[in-house]
């Protein structure tokens, strides 16, 4: 590392002195990481504990929020087969191998926190709350929990579904116990969250507009129109697009977005159709988690509609 600061010091030097308006490429492997950590640094996702006690099975159960600090849309998991570490106020540390901590695959717009996600199948999907367990562990003053993850931000290219990865470790305070969080916006971003009905420019300039936000006894349906501009028929990808709510729950089963069928527009026509989402029917306060197929086949860019008032 101080070879790399040296070599680093003396090529700029070397520019300053030569007086010339060059731009300088540092060989590659000598750029500074970027280190991911659980404290508000850089690509960051932060965490806070909601609870902390004693599960039915007697063992330390802590349940908590985690909060896209990043400054872009993107998703994270616990690292697999990894599991979180307590400490002890004495400095005692212990595994904890039951760890359910992530987005449950779907990318979460920046500023936005949630408490859990739709897991499960399609055909039998399943409530999943955010919590980590520690076998034959109890609270103690001082304890602390680490939970390493993995996050994957920008725009999702689905041929490099692993670009833009960033790693990083969850570091929560147990003796700090949050209450009364606001779901799903935490941090307010200037010109994220769109209106239900904005026209947007997805592959190929075609235009994907939310026409109609129905309110059904199961969830939500939602009926979309394409609209393409070009002289050949083509299919706009968006998925079947999960919704966040007040509860902080993001409602819908991640699948491969170009995997659920989306009808063939014609040249120079307008197509519509419907997705639904299975969702609380006691919850207020929804936003749209949108992934619009944009710039190449397969790449999504993502979008927060706001359907707040339904």
């Amino acid at each position: 590392m101080i070879f790399k600061k040296m070599l680093i010091l003396a090529l700029l030097a070397y520019a300053v002195l030569s007086f010339a308006c060059v731009y300088i490429v540092l060989p590659e492997g000598l750029e500074e990481p970027v280190v991911a950590d659980g404290s508000g640094g850089p690509k960051a996702w932060g965490a806070v504990v909601t609870s902390a006690g004693q599960s039915e099975a007697g063992d330390l159960r802590v349940e908590l929020t985690i909060r896209n600090d990043t400054g872009d849309w993107a998703n994270m998991y616990a690292v697999a087969g990894k599991p979180a570490i307590l400490t002890g106020g004495d400095g005692k540390t212990a595994n904890c191998e039951t760890v359910f901590v992530g987005t449950g695959g779907h990318r979460l717009a920046p500023g936005f926190q949630m408490r859990g996600y739709t897991g499960g199948t399609l055909d039998t999907p399943e409530q999943q709350l955010l919590y980590v367990e520690c076998k034959g562990a109890a609270v103690s003053a001082g304890a602390k929990l680490s939970i390493p993850y993995v996050s994957f931000g920008g725009i999702l290219d689905d041929y490099n579904p692993e670009a833009n990865k960033t790693e990083g470790t969850l570091e929560l305070n147990l003796d700090e116990v949050a209450a009364n969080l606001t779901y799903p916006v935490a941090t307010p971003f200037e010109g994220l969250i769109l209106p239900a009905g904005t026209p947007i420019t997805g592959l190929s300039d075609n235009i994907v507009t939310l026409l109609e936000t129905k309110r059904t006894d199961t969830g939500f349906q939602f009926t979309w129109q394409n609209e393409n501009p070009t002289k050949f028929p083509l299919k706009t990808h968006i998925g079947t697009p999960p919704v966040i709510g007040a509860d902080g729950i993001i409602y819908g089963v991640y699948e491969t977005i170009d995997m659920p069928p989306v009808p063939l527009t014609p040249a120079k026509e307008k197509v519509q159709w419907t997705t639904d989402v299975a969702a609380s029917k006691d919850v207020q306060g929804f936003y749209i988690l949108l992934s619009v197929e944009s710039k190449k086949p397969r790449t999504y860019v993502n979008y927060a509609l706001d359907i707040s008032d339904k």
